[in-house]
């Protein structure tokens, strides 16, 4: 009797062992859960795992699983390179990435390792294949953005004559980038630049700035800060009289900017990449399925489009042969047009060109709530690459 229960239990494990083992690709999620910018940090990486949850539900990539790993790098350069070498070294053929300092930090390195990285730093050069050849987003660049934002002010004015612009910025990199071209680009569409003032990103108060730029009397005040800085802009605006309408970047307005800001928020506009939640739009319905119908920042959906971007890029390289870092990033580069179940506006890469698309999702801020006026496309100029 013991000798045929042996014989029976080295038959199931001799059946178990030739059974293969699940096939899956794997890539890595660098994020920041616990550092200065977790609170968008957080949404965005939700979005990401919720969608790999999503595709692998419906099949994967050609049947086989996204397997990820994911580091809580609390925005900390160097524990991104070593996250990035973790990465490394279980094999991943892709990574969906987070911040400035760290995607520029790992730009040579990915180049060197052909390892496709989407991240949420969207600096200009980063969208050039010559700087930056294994870089993709999908949001448009900073510069983009702002001449978005700054299109659709000028078409929408009301006012008579001449409209007046000032920009209000913190005095970093992230903050500095995009304004020589947005004063180049204000200039162009003819408005007047009447002043500029830096605003720390942990500004309390904002009243010093705002009162000088009060006597030049802008129509508009392009804000390049966060969303807790701006609503101090906005409060301290109000405080002082000031009648003005903000366009604010991407990181410096969301759900949270009303909540932080109270109805000084109300009017202004705000620049987006992604779907507001609730929005009516056919994606919508699988992430409030996913995530039982409790609204999420538009962060969350952008994560959520990052994800669904990469994984078509792996679709598409699976069905050509092996998926590897080489074969995503060529598949990437012949993407054309791609809905990503209308979420984000569509996407297209070129060998040349990686910038995702040049829509932007105007927003503005009205009774405690977000709400999209509408994209605005500005043409893919080549003399805008990387600038």
């Amino acid at each position: 009797m013991k000798k045929r229960h042996i014989t029976a239990l080295a038959v199931v494990m001799a059946v178990l062992m030739a059974v293969p083992a699940l096939a899956e690709i794997r890539i890595g999620v660098l994020s920041d859960l616990s550092g200065p910018t977790s609170s968008v940090g957080t949404p965005y990486a939700k979005g990401i795992k919720d969608c790999i949850t999503y595709l692998n539900d419906n099949g994967g990539i050609g049947g086989e699983e996204i397997a990820y790993d994911q580091v809580d790098y609390a925005y900390k350069v160097p524990q991104a390179l070593s996250a990035y070498k973790r990465f490394k070294s279980k094999g991943i053929v892709a990574m969906q990435g987070w911040g400035t300092g760290d995607t520029e930090a790992l730009v040579r390195f990915v180049a060197k390792d052909r390892i496709p990285v989407f991240s949420a730093s969207y600096s200009p050069h980063l969208m050039d294949p010559e700087k930056a050849p294994y870089n993709f987003t999908v949001a448009p660049d900073y510069s983009t953005q702002g001449r978005a934002g700054l299109k659709y002010a000028k078409s929408n004015w009301k006012g008579t004559g001449t409209p007046r612009i000032a920009f209000l910025y913190p005095d970093k990199p992230y903050g500095l980038v995009p304004i020589p071209a947005l004063k180049e680009y204000a200039e162009e569409l003819g408005f007047e630049i009447v002043g500029e003032e830096n605003v720390s990103l942990k500004a309390m108060d904002a009243s010093p700035q705002l009162l000088s730029l009060k006597k030049k009397a802008p129509d508009f005040v392009w804000v390049g800060g966060t969303t807790p800085s701006t609503a101090v802009i906005m409060k301290d605006a109000k405080k002082l009289g000031m009648n003005t309408t903000f366009i604010v970047n991407i990181w410096g307005n969301d759900e949270n900017l009303q909540k932080m800001a109270g109805d000084a928020a109300n009017g202004h506009l705000g620049l987006q990449a992604a779907a507001i939640y609730g929005q009516d739009v056919p994606g919508m319905k699988v992430i409030e399925k996913l995530t039982g119908g409790e609204p999420q920042m538009t962060h969350y959906v952008r994560g959520f489009v990052s994800m669904l971007v990469l994984a078509e890029g792996m679709r598409r390289a699976a069905d050509s042969g092996e998926v590897t870092g080489e074969s995503i990033k060529a598949a990437l580069e012949n993407m054309r047009d791609y809905d990503p179940m209308g979420l984000a506006p569509a996407i297209s890469f070129f060998p040349d060109d990686h910038r995702p698309n040049m829509a932007v999702n105007v927003v503005t801020y009205e009774n405690g709530e977000m709400k999209s006026l509408g994209i605005e496309t500005l043409p893919r100029d080549r003399k805008w690459l990387g600038h």
